[in-house]
């Protein structure tokens, strides 16, 4: 890895390049930053003045069998992949990438692990996977970590928060109401006693271990889990949240068929997926290897993402 300078990152401008390309650029490498071209980071920081920007429809070159090799041209020391959902378009860019062999960087997801059973969880617990997301992504991981000839890390976030976007909320889903009933003292239906576990992560500490991935040799051949601290219980995130707003969260704690009635069967199909799985998700390996150090809590990445979506109108919120 030493002498490591151009880096070619996938999918630049989502939650995870936001932050990570201006990171990458502060560190002293040259970036390519591949994107469908859709919109512009998530941050327009002064970084971005100094990155080569590339227009790439991932899906329509996989299909026409031209993404790898559009990467590969490129010249990469490096390569941080973070939009490869299936063991066939990760396929595709290794075989590109084998020639020269780039180091590869790849997004998974916790959710590779499926139902948790024992916790906290570790990157050695088979992959079983939850839904066609899942396992696509323990297909795609699989594969990844053989011996393809290119040298691969594999990093897992957990939900992925920050300001921009909508995330996760207590209730195990993407419903702003939630955050507006906390806010405001109104009752809050949770279903599973309010124990469903939940585990968070910034997108900038996501950013923050795939640059300390580049220079870590040892991390080659395996996978990392990279979330906050600590997970949290939806009771707790709701007792956290309504203490920004001076409350204390009042709950109603139901059963499952009273959740999604109050809830609506969308939101609550997102809360079952979230708590089913109820994974807490070590880092111990992450920090040994990486040296990766969340600076967020869950509760700290979360009121970054309400303060935002409040100032933007996405949530009826006064912080």
């Amino acid at each position: 890895m030493a002498g490591m300078r151009r880096v070619v990152v996938i999918g630049a401008t989502g939650h995870i390049g936001s932050y990570l390309v201006p990171r990458l650029v502060r560190a002293g490498y040259e970036v390519i930053a591949l994107s469908r071209g859709e919109r512009a980071p998530y941050h327009d920081e002064p970084e971005w003045q100094s990155v080569q920007r590339l227009t790439v429809d991932r899906d329509a070159e996989d299909a026409a069998g031209t993404f790898g090799a559009r990467v590969a041209q490129l010249e990469p020391d490096a390569v941080v992949d973070l939009i490869c959902f299936t063991p066939e378009s990760a396929r595709q860019l290794v075989d590109a990438l084998r020639p020269t062999r780039p180091l590869l960087l790849h997004c998974g997801t916790i959710w590779v692990h499926g139902r948790a059973a024992g916790v906290p969880v570790t990157e050695d617990e088979p992959r079983t996977g939850y839904g066609e997301y899942g396992a696509g992504k323990v297909a795609a991981e699989a594969l990844l970590l053989q011996d393809t000839g290119v040298p691969t890390v594999v990093l897992h976030p957990g939900h992925i928060s920050g300001p921009g976007w909508p995330v996760i909320n207590p209730a195990g889903n993407l419903d702003p109401d939630v955050w507006r009933r906390l806010a405001t003292g109104e009752p809050l239906a949770l279903p599973a006693l309010g124990l469903g576990v939940l585990h968070h992560v910034h997108a900038d500490d996501v950013a923050q271990a795939f640059e300390k991935a580049l220079t870590r040799p040892d991390a080659v051949g395996s996978s990392f889990h990279v979330v906050a601290e600590r997970a949290m219980t939806s009771r707790g995130l709701a007792a956290g949240a309504a203490a920004w707003f001076g409350r204390e969260p009042v709950l109603e704690l139901v059963e499952w068929a009273e959740f999604e009635k109050q809830a609506g069967p969308e939101h609550a199909g997102v809360t079952r997926d979230h708590i089913e799985r109820s994974i807490t998700a070590d880092i111990t390996r992450a920090r040994t290897v990486l040296g990766y150090a969340p600076k967020y809590s869950a509760l700290d990445a979360l009121r970054e993402s309400v303060t935002w979506l409040a100032a933007n109108g996405h949530v009826d919120v006064k912080f």
